[in-house]
């Protein structure tokens, strides 16, 4: 399997497990006590409290040790070689998240009080500079490729928007479902990514799999093959788009029918409604 595949595959898988953690985890708090609801960054699990965001460190660094120790070596003269300064991009990538899922553990280990809010600004940063190592790569992502990746930078900025906007409006319900939906779809688009044009079988009419130096790319072979392959992926997206709109309909009736609803009484909401205004003086075990 090429690496410019796995290198999709692998980090989209992340991003899905995550989007679908979170999606999960916001319906549930939302169906059992709809006025106590708060958007959270990330969640726990009932025996390991920080396992999403181990999950995320581990995963990182063993994404930076690939890119940067084990396939690539500096030029003689200790400089690094031009092909692979989309490794070091990837890599100043993941190193963020490990930044990211670090101060979350230590803001929420000591009990900062405005954790949630300074660890979602933590992550929309994270998906910020992300967007930017998209817009801006050293690779020319050109033909089929910058199409698919114009669809990722889309996603990215929808949920760095709304990772924003929960920083402010954390009570939003449909703000924290769609942060996750989200985010559940860059994983989702990531893995199309790296199956769709890692996959001579899947390449368009017209258009094949070339070397390049250190990494695979799409050639199709006239203007009206890439034109053809351009409206394929405009079309395969908004089947996604539909797709996703259907699971994640579906997955809400599904979990409303199956969680068990608990209102708390309405005298004990309106004597700690102040708690629920913002992050900062929140105590709970995030709604688990």
């Amino acid at each position: 399997m090429a690496k410019s595949m796995l290198g999709h595959i692998f980090p989209g898988l992340g991003f899905f497990l995550i989007g679908l953690w979170h999606l999960f985890n916001h319906i549930k708090l939302h169906l059992q006590n709809p006025k106590s609801f708060t958007i959270h960054p990330w969640f726990p699990t009932k025996k390991v409290r920080y396992l999403e965001l181990f999950l995320i460190i581990i995963g990182s660094c063993r994404y930076t040790y690939t890119e940067i120790f084990r396939h690539h070596h500096l030029d003689p003269d200790g400089t690094i070689p031009t092909p692979y300064l989309i490794s070091i991009e990837h890599t100043s990538i993941t190193i963020f998240y490990i930044v990211y899922a670090g101060f979350a553990i230590v803001l929420d280990f000591v009990g900062a009080r405005a954790k949630y809010s300074l660890t979602q600004l933590l992550g929309a940063v994270a998906l910020g500079q992300q967007l930017i190592m998209f817009r801006l790569h050293s690779t020319n992502h050109s033909g089929l490729e910058g199409q698919y990746h114009l669809f990722l930078q889309i996603l990215t900025i929808i949920v760095l928007s709304s990772s924003l906007l929960a920083i402010g409006f954390c009570k939003s319900f449909i703000l924290g479902f769609c942060q996750s939906l989200s985010l559940l779809f860059v994983g989702v688009w990531m893995i199309a990514i790296g199956v769709m044009l890692g996959t001579p079988g899947f390449l368009p009419k017209g258009c094949s799999l070339i070397s390049g130096k250190g990494h695979q790319e799409v050639n199709c072979h006239d203007e009206e093959s890439l034109h053809r392959a351009k409206a394929l992926i405009n079309i395969e997206f908004s089947w996604f788009v539909i797709g996703i709109m259907i699971f994640s309909m579906c997955f809400y009736l599904f979990l409303a029918k199956v969680v068990k609803v608990k209102y708390l009484p309405l005298g004990k909401n309106e004597k700690k409604g102040e708690k629920n205004h913002d992050y900062d003086d929140e105590e709970d075990d995030l709604g688990l």
